[in-house]
């Protein structure tokens, strides 16, 4: 296994590594196609899925970490709420609307 695999295997997922290494995976493909390079061909069919695999994850994560903000606001707006202090539902206010808004650019598809 390579440096470089190595490397993408131990740090979190990414939104944009995943699209590059589809978008590279894709273009050998398309280069091993043209020249009849079946080892090309395999590889960028490798390296998409690859690429595609860590978007989705990378995705899937940023979800989550949404929802789970969204929760947590909401608590803590509640609380503040019921504990009148306007301070903690003012940040829950707005933690839960960051949340919202991370967990539907983050939607799966």
């Amino acid at each position: 296994m390579s440096e470089n695999q190595n490397q993408t295997q131990n740090q979190e997922p990414s939104k944009l590594t995943g699209q590059l290494h589809s978008l590279k995976g894709s273009v050998v493909e398309a280069v091993g196609d043209m020249t009849g390079a079946s080892s090309w061909s395999q590889s960028g069919k490798e390296e998409h899925s690859r690429g595609e695999g860590e978007y989705k994850a990378a995705q899937a994560k940023g979800y989550v970490e949404g929802l789970t903000d969204k929760a947590g606001g909401y608590k803590d707006s509640v609380v503040g709420a019921v504990s009148g202090d306007k301070d903690q539902q003012v940040q829950g206010n707005a933690q839960k609307e960051k949340g919202h808004a991370q967990a539907e650019l983050n939607k799966p598809q």
